[in-house]
């Protein structure tokens, strides 16, 4: 909530750019909760974000990558991010391999940040999927970091641009946690057009999110959300999420759910 009056704003400069580029159906306030495959496969969703691993698998073929933004957090590289590992603050674990055994709070199954990612670190360490941890759901990372700091859960790995805004705005959300490590770098967060949308539209979104990117009427609501930027990766660039997990699968780290 703390963000939604900016989001609002940074949509409604996206959809003046979008008006300015050609896109004329850009409907002036956002869709909520915008989320989930079942919207995200919508004959009507213009435009939206996604998260990498629905992208590289129920959402393959079917929408088209935009561009993906670049953030102000620990943890972000461009257009890559990663997830951190969360401990509680008096955890005696220093390394993630002592998290052997230990009960993880996973967000949802079909999440790259906090839950595949973590089967590509598992698969580094050597460890087997589903034997290294017991997983349990949250339903979402706020959730997840809340279970650790409850003592519910003993670890969990949330994507860095979440833990950053937690962190910014609500900080008691993350009290009594510290990060123990962070996962690979992934491909970050997509925005995408729907599957309606035409290669001319797509290429006026492109100039748009562009456009929007530096244009000074919209520099407070980009540092509310912590957007430094505007990157314009191939799809290509997302398949090395499927190498990764195809190589943790090989390491014997299969879904942890």
């Amino acid at each position: 909530p703390e963000t939604a009056s900016a989001t609002d704003a940074w949509w409604e400069g996206l959809a003046r750019h979008f008006a300015a580029a050609g896109v004329t159906d850009a409907p002036t306030a956002l869709t909520r909760p915008g989320l989930g495959p079942d919207f995200w496969l919508r004959p009507d969703m213009l435009f939206s974000q996604t998260c990498g691993y629905p992208f590289i698998t129920s959402l393959a073929g079917q929408v088209s990558l935009l561009a993906t933004p670049g953030y102000d957090a620990p943890g972000c590289d461009g257009a890559d991010y990663s997830s951190l590992v969360i401990v509680r603050e008096d955890a005696p674990w220093q390394a993630f391999r002592e998290l052997r055994g230990k009960v993880c709070a996973v967000n949802g199954v079909d999440s790259l940040s906090g839950h595949h990612a973590l089967r590509v670190l598992i698969g580094r360490e050597g460890g087997q999927g589903g034997l290294f941890c017991k997983a349990i759901v949250s339903g979402g990372h706020a959730a997840s970091i809340a279970m650790v700091a409850r003592g519910q859960a003993d670890f969990a790995a949330a994507d860095c641009v979440t833990h950053a805004t937690l962190s910014r705005y609500q900080p008691a959300a993350v009290a009594g946690t510290r990060v123990i490590c962070r996962t690979p770098a992934m491909p970050g967060l997509p925005l995408i057009a729907g599957q309606a949308a035409s290669a001319e539209e797509i290429e006026a979104m492109r100039d748009a999110l562009a456009a929007a990117a530096v244009d000074p009427n919209l520099a407070d609501a980009r540092d509310a959300l912590g957007i430094t930027g505007m990157h314009f990766p191939q799809e290509s660039e997302y398949e090395r999420i499927a190498v990764a997990l195809a190589q943790a699968q090989a390491a014997g780290a299969g879904p942890l759910l």
